[in-house]
């Protein structure tokens, strides 16, 4: 973990963050990297603790190791996502693809595997920061590569059969697959879908582009906000985790290319 030398400059306003990590060592310059950042930071050095922390007072992003005495990082992940969206960003010091599959069908909406430069820790977070809470503007579609696409007439798609913009009709079918762009409800054959917070983000970039192949790396930049090549492993296991939900047939994967929503 590099510590930056001199405070850098923060977030604008002050953000709390849950740390749970047993290493001492670790987890000491965890947390003085992020209050050199401008973050305050919790700290808790086992799972069960952790949760004690969660529960007991307010956080905005959870910062979790795999890896925890009590209480693990996956189960933990669990117990939060019961009664929370928080964002929680895993750390693992694997970063294999058990850890990451485990972390993120717990409910986790991204990892870092360690050690992890500041710099690169601290985008992370800012990151899920910026995506933590949706608005009726994020329904609005976009055009693939960057800004928002124009909507069409009240009550009708935008391009490509995309949501209209926000206060038009904007429920879409696939299918027996309906996406309520504007109430960000979804529903399989009448029944409701759950979904975490970045599968439905990652839905409604499909949905905004039906039939259009969307790339692993606008993905990444679209639904991760990402301003960087990320690990395509979490695109990967999160279409999987959407196709369990909505049907394995409904997004199609183009060999080479990236991944398409069946109109």
């Amino acid at each position: 973990m590099t510590v930056p030398s001199a405070t850098a400059p923060g977030p604008s306003a002050p953000v709390t963050v849950l740390l749970v990590e047993d290493d001492e060592v670790i987890r000491t310059a965890v947390a003085m990297a992020l209050e050199r950042y401008g973050y305050r930071v919790t700290s808790a050095a086992d799972g069960l603790t952790g949760l004690e922390l969660f529960r007991g007072q307010d956080h905005d992003l959870l910062l979790l190791d795999v890896m925890l005495p009590e209480l693990d990082g996956i189960g933990l992940c669990r117990r939060v996502r019961e009664s929370s969206l928080v964002p929680i960003l895993m750390m693992s010091a694997r970063g294999d693809a058990l850890d990451v599959v485990s972390g993120l069908e717990a409910g986790a909406d991204d990892y870092v595997v360690k050690p992890v430069e500041t710099p690169v820790l601290v985008a992370r977070i800012r990151s899920l920061l910026r995506r933590a809470t949706f608005s009726s503007a994020e329904s609005a579609p976009r055009a693939p590569g960057g800004g928002r696409a124009a909507a069409g007439p009240a009550g009708s798609p935008g391009p490509e059969g995309g949501p209209a913009a926000a206060g038009t009709s904007a429920l879409l079918t696939f299918g027996d697959l309906t996406v309520d762009t504007a109430g960000l409800d979804v529903a399989r054959a009448g029944e409701p879908v759950a979904l975490a917070p970045t599968e439905l983000r990652l839905l409604l970039e499909f949905a905004a582009h039906p039939g259009v192949v969307l790339d692993r790396r606008t993905l990444l930049r679209e639904v991760w906000d990402y301003g960087w090549d990320g690990d395509s492993r979490v695109v990967d296991l999160c279409v999987q985790r959407l196709r369990r939900k909505i049907g394995t047939d409904r997004i199609e994967t183009v060999r080479g290319f990236g991944y398409k929503l069946r109109r």
